[in-house]
């Protein structure tokens, strides 16, 4: 039986408390009480409860990357799976997107996370330990791009379903990242 690391109780607390009340609301004292521990506790862990959100994302995006290519997991899969995570999550979603900003916005954060991710496994199928510039851009640029968009659908304006979505990243990706995916 794996037990739950602090990190990841302090993660529930957020996201309970995020079910409730604006993110921009949330205190770390909120946090750390909410799951019976002190916000030394909080701040032995995360510098901040953007920290947090960031760290969250992070374990998600790479836990599904980490499958990629391994018994026959697809990227069309990584993608899908992407896109259902982020409807069965909408409102939390929302909420963290409508309520931070500047440096902390989350849209900034799944940027560099996405990009961060591609970039990562895409030196692992190039086999290399840096990218050329050129293959960087196009990663950003994907990122970018499909970030804005997955945006747009949490927050409503699109009513496509996830398999569409995912259909849509698939299509948008850049023919000179294909080889590192397919």
């Amino acid at each position: 039986m794996k037990r739950k690391t602090a990190k990841e109780i302090l993660a529930e607390s957020f996201r309970e408390l995020a079910e409730k009340k604006k993110v921009d609301k949330i205190t770390v004292r909120d946090i750390a009480e909410n799951c019976g521990y002190s916000t030394t506790t909080f701040y032995r862990h995360f510098k901040d409860k953007y920290d947090l959100i960031v760290w969250e994302h992070t374990q998600y995006v790479s836990e599904i990357m980490d499958r990629v290519g391994k018994d026959g997991y697809s990227w069309n899969q990584t993608l899908y799976e992407g896109m259902e995570y982020y409807e069965k999550n909408k409102e939390y979603l929302a909420n963290l997107l409508q309520h931070t900003s500047g440096y902390d916005s989350f849209i900034r954060n799944m940027v560099e996370i996405n990009c961060n991710a591609l970039k990562e496994r895409v030196m692992k199928a190039a086999k290399v330990d840096q990218l050329d510039e050129e293959t960087e851009i196009y990663i950003r640029f994907y990122c970018w791009g499909t970030t804005a968009l997955n945006c747009e659908w949490i927050l409503g304006e699109y009513s496509i379903s996830p398999r569409e979505l995912a259909r849509m990243h698939e299509t948008a990706l850049p023919k000179p990242l294909h080889q590192y995916l397919y």
